[in-house]
């Protein structure tokens, strides 16, 4: 005990000057109580006072007529237990009496203000089954309402027990035995003591001589032993752990339920034990000195909390978060708690971390606060250079000191050893940030600790997540050029990028790097070969290939598969969305390509597919324009179109002349261009009215590589025949062009008549002498009558490299055929006018002269003409009754002059077709003749619907005449 530190972790409160009210000083305190925010004090003179916060006066009230022995104040109801004196009614009946008060429940007595509590229930102690006996201890236990369970031990080492509802009496009564000494000294019960454990109850009982437990669940309830040692009065207590505390001049003793456990050896006198928040109270007898002391003890950190000399003790209570003394003199002594703060910083002055941190631990501090105290402490061993002890106050903190605080003080070489420690901690926590991982990995290569490393990167094995940072694990790893490391996390974590990057870009281990690209899923494959493609193609373009190849087509579903699906080709990846790979190598992607076509024929990219084909068959230097040599400085860039890439303009000036009369190149430039015309071909199906390629960029790559053929075919499949010639008049074939005329230009097969006026043109402006090739166009123009002969002739008068000779038969041929014409013109223009000339003179002789009709007979019956007869001035006549209806129109004559009229309508009803006119002027060899019709019929010279309407009227008016 004179080992222990004594501490002032405790302080009087009320300024240590507090004592019993006056209002309680009529009589000789006997017992006191406590519980719900009340101190209760019982006298001799059978009064009962309750007081407040302070020791302040509240209330009293007479409970008995002679003295109060001992009360309870109960926790869970506000209700008062007191065993004391009363009246004795008879001699057979002791006065001994036991009450319970409802102190809610308060009424007035008589006529006096003054106000006492219900009593609820009155019960005699001893009767004739339980004789009278002096009592030396008293205990209520609440059970569940309105339940009590009241222990009196007596001096004759007898315990009798009341267990029920008071009120109501209904009561059951027992008595427990503890021992049979005769000698009363040696069996009193000085202390008892209720044990709640789940559904077992149990009762400590305390003599001078023995400590024996009850098992009150047991019926008749069990004894048990526990020890041949006892303790006087007031020197029992429970502690919160539900232990039985007794307390002799050698030691203090703990027991349990199966035995003695712990002693503590203070010596001395233990007057009175008590237990206040883990806190062992007690009031030692000094025989040396003669005087009393106050002990707080902290058993848990083996120190003394709080020591004080005392004046003689008389009772001992714990209320209000205090610790109450109530001296003989009535005077009081009340001792709180300092807080934590304050204790600490107590502790802080005089160095004692590890008190400070036993002391906050056992009190359950949050973990702040302990974090707070070891930082301190580590502080501490930090500047007294303890590094390794004060890292290890550091490390308890993790997880509420900020980790910087800590780095920032270990950051020198000499420390690093502790550093590491640090973080691994912070690691193996999950509490590590990107900079810790990477300050970690550090501190393990400058210590080239591959052990450490390895633990580090490869103890987690199970599944979960990792401790560290992934990406800043292999970014250091890979700085140190710890890469098998760097590796290893990566293909644990799954990232395949950085696997791959390490293998390709740090060690060169390209077929390493395939081989492991071919075992991943066919998606993560794409994502990997997207990325690194290139530099795969460099050095292993056949393997890549191959990988690619399968990854496009389906190769890994083929035993699987009877026959291609194109629903699952949509699903495959599509070789256009690898050509960013070979970028550098055309070759390589023209191989690639080359091979999927032949295997895949209906992919749903085949249009870019063969885009990209087109422009690496056509293009002069199979190379990329961002490899190639820029001309004159400009800087040739990659142009798309459609998805695929345009390659640059073939010609170079700056190429050698070594370079063109190259033959191995120039034999691979033919045999792509013939590749390429393959293509163009086979790509455009006659079924299909446009082709597996972008129109417009074929014929771009043709023209910027001078391929004619891919030009002309393509002019010919879109039926610009007026390209396809000028492809010819471009590069000066006249053969070749005239050849093509005659293949495109006849119209009996669908060709274009008008490429031989093209052709006369382009040789009538060629300032040359080309006579031969003109006097073969001039067959076809005569023949099919293309163009007029003064066309012709305005036409070729612009060479001055013609001859007249070259033209003089075909002139002759068709002056003579102008003259034929004319002469057939000339005589029906006369017939015409005869015909025009004898019309008027009939119409004039019958404006003028009478008509005279001479026939006997009916035109229509036959038989001999009588009255009544019609006339018609067509010289028709009729019986009237032959006529019918219709007197008005011969009947012999009105179906030609119906069918004259028909005509005439249909063409006033064709001259509003104005689509139909163009088209007969468009399709004719002549289209002067065909206006010239349209205005000899009388149709267009007709401008409005006046004048139509006035000739109608007309012609009505000459018909109602005949």
């Amino acid at each position: 005990m004179y080992q222990w530190r004594k501490f002032e972790f405790f302080e009087e409160k009320y300024g240590g000057k507090s004592s019993i009210p006056e209002d309680v000083t009529a009589g000789k305190i006997e017992c006191c109580s406590s519980g719900r925010g009340k101190v209760v004090i019982g006298c001799d003179d059978g009064t009962v006072s309750l007081l407040d916060r302070g020791l302040k006066f509240n209330f009293s009230f007479q409970s008995h007529s002679s003295s109060v022995l001992f009360l309870q104040h109960l926790k869970q109801r506000n209700f008062l237990v007191t065993v004391g004196e009363d009246e004795q009614i008879s001699p057979q009946q002791s006065a001994m009496c036991l009450k319970v008060f409802d102190l809610d429940k308060m009424q007035s007595e008589g006529t006096s203000a003054a106000t006492t509590p219900d009593c609820i229930g009155i019960l005699r102690i001893f009767t004739n089954q339980f004789p009278e006996a002096n009592i030396t201890s008293f205990l209520v236990l609440e059970e569940a309402p309105p339940i009590l369970l009241m222990a009196i031990g007596l001096d004759n080492g007898c315990i009798y027990c009341i267990k029920g509802d008071i009120a109501r009496e209904r009561i059951t009564r027992f008595k427990l035995q503890v021992d049979n000494v005769s000698d009363k000294s040696h069996s009193s019960i000085t202390g008892l003591g209720f044990r709640v454990d789940g559904q077992a109850l149990q009762l400590f009982a305390v003599t001078p001589d023995s400590v024996s437990l009850f098992s009150m669940h047991n019926q008749p309830p069990r004894r048990q032993t526990l020890d041949q040692i006892g303790c006087n009065f007031n020197s029992v207590t429970m502690s919160d752990r539900l232990e039985l505390i007794i307390g002799r001049p050698e030691a203090v003793y703990f027991y349990e339920v199966d035995g003695r456990g712990p002693c503590w050896a203070f010596e001395g006198e233990k007057k009175f034990l008590g237990w206040f928040r883990g806190y062992l109270l007690c009031v030692i007898a000094d025989q040396r000195t003669g005087k009393d002391t106050f002990n707080v003890y902290d058993l848990k950190n083996r120190l003394i909390a709080h020591s004080l000399v005392v004046k003689e003790v008389s009772h001992m209570l714990c209320e209000w978060g205090n610790i109450i003394l109530i001296m003989t003199d009535k005077s009081t002594l009340c001792i709180g708690e300092k807080d934590m703060e304050s204790k600490l910083d107590m502790l802080f002055k005089k160095n004692l971390y590890t008190v400070a941190i036993n002391l906050v631990q056992s009190q359950q501090a949050d973990a702040a606060a302990t974090a707070e105290v070891l930082r301190k402490y580590g502080d501490h061993l930090y500047s007294k250079q303890d590094y390794d002890e004060a890292m290890a106050q550091y490390i308890s903190t993790i997880g509420h000191l900020e980790p910087s605080y800590v780095i920032q003080k270990f950051l020198d070489a000499q420390r690093i050893y502790n550093l590491t420690s640090y973080l691994e901690k912070l690691h193996e926590k999950g509490l590590a940030s990107k900079d810790h991982t990477t300050l970690l990995l550090n501190c393990y290569t400058k210590l080239k600790d591959v052990e450490k490393l390895n633990v580090f990167i490869k103890s987690e094995d199970g599944a979960g997540e990792h401790k560290f940072d992934v990406e800043t694990a292999i970014r250091v790893c890979r700085a140190a050029n710890y890469h098998e490391h760097a590796m290893y996390v990566a293909k644990k974590a799954g990232r395949h990028e950085l696997y791959l990057k390490i293998l390709l870009e740090d060690l060169g281990r390209y077929g390493e790097a395939l081989q492991y690209i071919s075992s991943l899923e066919p998606s993560q494959a794409g994502v990997t070969v997207k990325e690194y493609g290139k530099i795969l193609i460099e050095h292993k373009p056949v393997k890549t290939i191959e990988i690619l190849m399968r990854l496009c087509t389906e190769d890994g579903e083929s035993t699987k598969r009877e026959s291609s699906s194109s629903t699952y080709l949509t699903m495959l990846p599509s070789p256009v969305d690898f050509l960013n790979i070979f970028i550098h190598h055309p070759p390589s992607l023209m191989d690639f390509l080359e091979k999927y076509t032949d295997k895949v024929k209906d992919s749903p990219a085949q249009v870019e597919i063969h885009n990209t084909l087109l422009e690496l068959y056509l293009s002069n230097d199979l190379n990329f324009p961002s490899i190639s040599q820029a001309s004159n400085g400009v800087d040739h860039t990659l142009k798309a179109r459609s998805g695929s890439l345009v390659m640059p303009k073939a010609e170079s000036k700056l190429k050698s002349s070594a370079d063109r009369k190259d033959t191995s190149k120039e034999r691979d430039r033919m045999e792509r261009c013939e590749k390429g015309l393959r293509l163009l071909k086979s790509a455009w199906p006659s079924d299909l009215e446009q082709p597996l390629y972008d129109v417009d960029l074929a014929i771009i790559l043709c023209e910027m590589n001078a391929f004619k053929d891919g030009l002309l075919y393509l002019y010919e499949k879109m039926k610009l025949y007026k390209e396809v010639i000028a492809c010819y008049m471009q590069s000066q074939d006249h053969e070749g062009l005239i050849a093509c005329c005659k293949k495109l230009g006849d119209s009996g097969k669908g060709g274009d008549p008008s490429l031989w006026a093209d052709l006369l043109k382009y040789f009538g402006e060629l300032g040359e002498d080309c006579s031969k090739e003109v006097k073969d166009v001039l067959t076809y123009i005569e023949r099919d009558d293309i163009l007029p002969p003064i066309i012709v002739l305005q036409t070729l008068s612009r060479n001055p490299c013609l001859t007249l000779s070259v033209i003089k038969d075909y002139i002759a041929r068709k002056l003579e055929q102008e003259s034929k014409l004319i002469e057939e013109d000339r005589r029906a223009i006369e017939k015409y006018q005869e015909d025009t000339l004898t019309m008027r003179k009939e119409i004039q002789d019958l404006r003028t002269n009478a008509r005279i009709f001479q026939l006997s007979k009916c035109t229509a019956c036959t038989f001999t003409l009588d009255l009544p007869a019609v006339h018609f001035m067509c010289m028709h006549s009729f019986h009237q009754r032959c006529l019918g209806d219709n007197e008005k129109e011969c009947p012999e004559c009105a179906p030609e002059y119906r069918s004259v009229l028909e005509t005439k309508r249909s063409l006033e009803q064709n001259s509003k077709d104005q689509d139909r006119f163009f088209q007969q002027v468009k399709s004719s060899k002549d289209g002067f003749s065909v206006i010239a019709e349209y205005f000899g019929k009388g149709i267009i010279s007709k401008t409005s619907n006046g004048s139509t309407s006035t000739g109608r009227t007309g012609d009505t008016s000459s018909s109602s005449g005949f």
